[in-house]
């Protein structure tokens, strides 16, 4: 980010002025009434002109046609985008015209928001357009937009440096059409999950961001530090042990989109900052979860796509149930050869070693077969599948299983080479809970900053007695970006997290003096982009020698070229 206004910025602000002298607040305060969008006058035009003969609409400049004494604009609103016909003696039916000839032509530029006032009609073109019969600033803008060209609702030469979409996404929504269409498939798919959930009794919650112990996932937290009660305080990784407290306390399905924190890793499809959703339902366990998961997942499909059958890339994923099932052992025997069910912590080690898995030495059982089955397995699953049976010691809140000795009642389910939801049987024994958490510590204590903490609270509240329960916990932006056909989690996120933007200090016309710059090469050198003294070390002496010569015709300057002896000085 650099501190220097551009020309354009610089033009816009002295319109901007400009506006102000003649007495037309560019940010007007009072409220506009909007009658009409573009979408409906588009689409209900043809079929009842006459319910379109006075509409009030706003929206922002995409782009002028000035001819004379009548000009078009492409207006756009948060429906889409429509023409809009201006003409001087419409907009100034009285002898001055400055609206017209100079506000309009002059002082307006793409990307301010105005207001229209007029009728709707069709163009000798055949175009449905809006005849303006007044104009209203609402916002005058004084950054320019990036040029982006669209025809017939087609985007040409869109926006794509993910570096500018995601740092500056209110840009990228507005000349991006298909962002915000993204957006709202998103916001979809949470509100088919809700209907889903609601229409079967569920209840949605609100549970805890700032915890005093993080739990319910195996994870390294964010700390933070509450200044009045002067303890730790960690991000909430997981909202798993709030919710079952809940199930403690009586209430048979209880849900809530839950916003988790992680101080781990940035990928396509990690984010520090992300949503998932719990559910958990007493008296079910996790065979009843599976079959309700699998309904789930196809009704959101439904209702974001209108089919089951979705393309994700260059691959067909049905997600019409039932879903395929294979335990954690059979997936990992059929994609390495390897039957890993019987061996212990070193052997797990020498299968790693064999596989060339990168592992350390803070892993217990359940990593080491953790890693195994994300290196050589889960990628294979594009399909729908739900990996069942986990070994005891991947899942510390889950219950035993009932007929497998050493395994417990727990899947994941795997889309498209990665995991979307994570479910058990939950674990209501609390002595066996203290157990596992106890195993937990063993493993904090061998360097594991993902091992979980014992929560007594939680262990308290077993104590009182929880019924038999399945809990869920769906990845939100991972399912997003399925049903959105996005490769990326930072496109299903309105603002995913960055680097802090760096801010080019901009060098001051003594800062260049110090550097041997004469003062009318100044603004040359500013126009070039070389802004800082830095960004000129930086630079090749002889290509800013050659674009010298370059600027100074096409900025019509009258003073002498400088020797490349003398530029050469500039980079000393």
């Amino acid at each position: 980010m650099s501190t220097l206004l551009s020309e354009q910025e610089i033009l816009r602000r002295e319109a901007l002025t400009s506006l102000l002298n003649l007495g037309i607040d560019p940010y007007p305060a009072e409220s506009y009434e909007i009658t009409s969008y573009a979408k409906t006058i588009l689409e209900g035009y043809e079929a009842d002109p006459d319910g379109f003969q006075s509409v009030s609409i706003a929206g922002r400049i995409m782009s002028r046609r000035i001819m004379g004494s009548a000009s078009f604009i492409e207006l756009q609103d948060s429906t889409g985008r429509i023409q809009v016909y201006i003409k001087r003696d419409d907009i100034c039916p009285d002898e001055d015209k400055t609206l017209y000839n100079t506000v309009f032509k002059k002082l307006l530029d793409i990307g301010d928001i105005v207001g229209i006032k007029g009728f709707a009609f069709i163009t000798q073109t055949g175009t449905i357009s809006v005849h303006a019969k007044e104009i209203k600033i609402l916002s005058k803008s004084l950054k320019p937009l990036p040029v982006v060209k669209s025809v017939d609702g087609k985007t040409f030469d869109a926006v794509t440096d993910p570096e500018f979409r995601y740092r500056q996404r209110y840009v990228d929504l507005v000349v991006n059409p298909q962002v915000k269409d993204t957006f709202v498939k998103v916001s979809t798919v949470k509100t088919a999950i809700r209907d889903f959930l609601n229409e079967r009794g569920a209840l949605e919650v609100d549970t805890p961001v700032l915890q005093s112990i993080p739990g319910g996932a195996a994870a390294k937290p964010f700390i933070t530090h509450h200044n009045a009660l002067d303890i730790p305080l960690y991000l909430r990784i997981a909202n798993e042990l709030y919710l079952k407290r809940l199930i403690v306390g009586g209430f048979d399905w209880v849900y809530e989109f839950s916003r988790n924190f992680r101080n781990e890793g940035m990928d396509r499809t990690h984010n520090p900052e992300f949503t998932v959703l719990e559910f958990y339902v007493a008296y079910k366990d996790y065979e009843w979860m599976m079959e309700t998961t699998e309904q789930l997942f196809e009704k959101v499909a439904l209702a974001t796509n209108e089919k089951t059958t979705l393309q994700v890339g260059d691959k067909e994923i049905n997600f019409a149930a039932p879903y395929k099932r294979i335990s954690i052992y059979d997936a990992i025997k059929e994609h390495t050869n390897i039957d890993v069910s019987g061996l212990d912590e070193d052997g797990l080690r020498d299968v790693c070693k064999q596989l060339n898995i990168e592992i350390d030495e803070s892993m217990g059982k359940g990593k080491l077969i953790d890693e195994i089955f994300g290196e050589k397995c889960e990628m294979h699953y594009i399909q729908p599948t739900f990996i069942i049976d986990y070994p005891i010691e991947m899942s510390p809140l889950t219950k035993k299983h009932r007929s497998k000795e050493g395994l417990v009642e727990r899947f994941e389910l795997i889309i498209n080479g990665k995991e979307l939801a994570n479910a058990y049987s939950e674990l209501n024994d609390p002595i066996d809970q203290l157990e596992r958490f106890e195993d937990q510590v063993k493993l904090m204590e061998r360097g594991d900053d993902e091992a979980m903490f014992i929560d007594y609270d939680f262990l308290r509240a077993l104590e009182y007695g929880m019924p038999p329960t399945a809990g869920v916990g769906i990845g939100i932006d991972r399912l997003a970006m399925l049903m959105t056909n996005q490769v990326s989690i930072q496109d299903v996120l309105f603002f995913p997290q960055m680097r802090p933007e760096k801010i080019v200090k901009v060098a001051s016309v003594a800062d260049y003096e110090k550097a041997g710059i004469p003062i009318d090469w100044v603004p040359v050198l500013q126009k070039m982009g070389l802004t800082s003294i830095e960004a000129i070390k930086e630079a090749n002496p002889n290509k800013v020698f050659n674009d010298l010569g370059g600027m100074r015709k096409k900025m019509k300057l009258d003073i002498a070229m400088p020797t490349k002896d003398e530029v050469m000085q500039w980079f000393k």
